[in-house]
């Protein structure tokens, strides 16, 4: 059960001109389910995205990098998204690829496009290869049924072991005109940075230049889907996807710019939105966690202890079963690499609680006020270190004997 997350009412997941979403039961791992996306985009869009690091990463994200690179080369808009859920195509090699391509050229062939203006996702078991024949067989289908109205639908589609379908919407005024935000992401596992087990899709109807988008979507995933955890393990398919459709007045050409600076801080909004969701909805998750580290001297050595702490299977152990056990935490904050780190300096608050005083316990703390916040289902850790003026905050979860279950059971 997702920690304190409304499950998303179709109503209100604004329609964005210029791009239409068809689903299909394709049968890829699992019979009578939703587990097939296209998203067909209007010939003025731009697309732009950012992808996991691991280098393991699978066939359809290597497939996606080199079609957006060609897109960006030729100047051929990108015409469509597909996405296939239950089964990574990671882990696969050549026939992976090959795979990836074929379903690119079969959506190709029924839009009347190029195969490399289609980019292919996957997410789901690695290491099996991809049904691309489940996939060819269902492209009809989820063409038949595009409709702008589809968001709901396609978050449904691109579930795996997510309990709930995560999907969110805006619409802001700029330079009076009104622009029209709306995404969906799904993950519950395997999520750590750059990025994890998730996608991640947004899509406005301004009309973004390539150069501009692609800097917009770096700012938004640093500040989003690139500060959640759940198990500290990085996916080989996550990617996060940004899309211009050029269909309203709003016209952004340069990242100095009012226009810029309002849209991107929509786009970053909406994507800590969805992001957060997945941290929401971790496997087996029952309390969701703010940390936040402040007085560092960069951002990075503050990311760094942030995620010290947010990948301890000990703090997130302590956080499932309330305890305020909560020495694991400064022990995380040690062992996080900040080797010049002076832990006499250091104050740690959960919540309204000063825990720590000058890195040791502060003499006013009772353990009775630190377990009432642990029993909360929403907490935050925030750990001063005095050295700067540089901060960062990630977003995580508990780790309860559901996730071992779920993870367990996950190819059953």
């Amino acid at each position: 059960m997702a920690v304190n997350l409304p499950l998303p009412v179709a109503s209100d997941l604004h329609s964005v001109a210029g791009i239409e979403l068809g689903f299909a039961q394709a049968g890829i791992r699992k019979a009578n389910r939703k587990d097939l996306l296209v998203m067909r985009l209007a010939p003025s869009a731009t697309v732009a995205g950012v992808f996991t690091l691991n280098r393991f990463c699978a066939a359809p994200v290597q497939v996606c990098k080199a079609h957006l690179e060609g897109a960006r080369i030729s100047g051929a808009p990108i015409r469509a998204l597909v996405v296939n859920t239950g089964n990574a195509n990671a882990g696969t090699g050549e026939t992976g690829l090959a795979n990836a391509n074929a379903t690119c050229a079969a959506l190709a062939a029924l839009l009347g496009c190029e195969p490399s203006q289609i980019l292919p996702f996957s997410t789901g078991v690695i290491l099996e290869p991809l049904p691309v024949e489940r996939i060819q067989a269902g492209l009809p289908q989820a063409i038949a049924n595009l409709k702008e109205d589809n968001w709901l639908n396609a978050a449904e589609a691109i579930m795996t072991t997510d309990t709930q379908p995560k999907a969110a919407s805006r619409k802001v005024v700029i330079n009076g005109v009104t622009v029209t935000l709306t995404g969906i992401s799904k993950g519950a596992g395997m999520i750590k940075p750059n990025m994890a087990t998730m996608l991640g899709y947004v899509a406005t109807d301004a009309k973004v230049a390539q150069p501009v988008l692609e800097h917009m979507l770096k700012q938004a995933a640093d500040r989003s889907f690139n500060c959640i955890t759940i198990d500290g393990d990085t996916s080989t398919n996550d990617s996060f996807m940004l899309i211009a459709t050029g269909t309203s007045q709003l016209e952004v050409n340069d990242i100095d710019t009012p226009e810029y600076a309002a849209l991107a801080q929509a786009v970053t909004a909406l994507s800590q939105e969805l992001a957060q969701m997945i941290v929401r909805d971790g496997e087996g998750a029952t309390k969701f966690m703010t940390i936040t580290v402040e007085g560092g001297k960069s951002v990075e050595e503050c990311r760094k202890i942030a995620y010290s702490i947010g990948h301890s299977p000990l703090v997130k152990t302590a956080f499932f079963a309330s305890d305020p056990n909560l020495g694991r935490i400064l022990a995380a904050v040690g062992y996080a690499g900040v080797d010049d780190l002076d832990v006499t300096k250091l104050n740690l608050y959960l919540d309204d609680v000063w825990v720590a005083k000058n890195g040791g316990r502060n003499p006013d703390y009772q353990e009775a006020d630190g377990q009432r916040v642990m029993k909360q289902s929403e907490i935050t850790v925030r750990v001063v270190l005095g050295r700067g003026d540089a901060a960062a905050t990630i977003w995580t979860c508990d780790l309860s004997h559901d996730y071992v279950s779920i993870n367990a059971d996950y190819r059953s």
